[in-house]
């Protein structure tokens, strides 16, 4: 067997259902709330700390809130969040500036991707922190 078994101790309809407010959460952060000052500051080779700042603080305060209402004792994932978040685009951003990518590179789609993918990867693992602290 290639995988070693797994329980199934995680109830699938609370892990489905924080999947889909992670998701939304990151929709409003990443979509609705990140203005071209972040988006495009936090690329850049020198200036790319406030932005970065101000794009994960959004991430990690609305990850607490959404957390907050419904498990309180879960609150700091809003700050596990705010650092998996910084994380990931502070890396993104330095493959951005180092290698003059833009929309035209060959790698653009594939660093927004891959971006896009470790975000979800870190919303699946923060649900199944939830249900299973829940």
């Amino acid at each position: 067997m290639l995988f070693p078994a797994m329980s199934s101790s995680i109830a699938l309809g609370g892990l489905v259902g924080w999947m889909l407010v992670l998701t939304v959460k990151h929709v409003i952060a990443d979509f609705l709330l990140q203005n071209a000052w972040m988006a495009i500051g936090k690329d850049q080779r020198t200036g790319w700390a406030l932005p970065l700042l101000a794009h994960c603080a959004i991430h990690g305060v609305l990850t607490t809130l959404f957390i907050a209402v419904v498990q309180p004792k879960l609150w700091f994932l809003g700050l596990v969040d705010f650092a998996i978040h910084i994380t990931i685009d502070r890396l993104k951003g330095i493959c951005v500036s180092h290698f003059g990518v833009t929309q035209g590179h060959r790698w653009f789609w594939w660093l927004i991707g891959i971006d896009q993918a470790l975000h979800h990867l870190t919303d699946f693992f923060l649900a199944i922190f939830i249900v299973a602290n829940s």
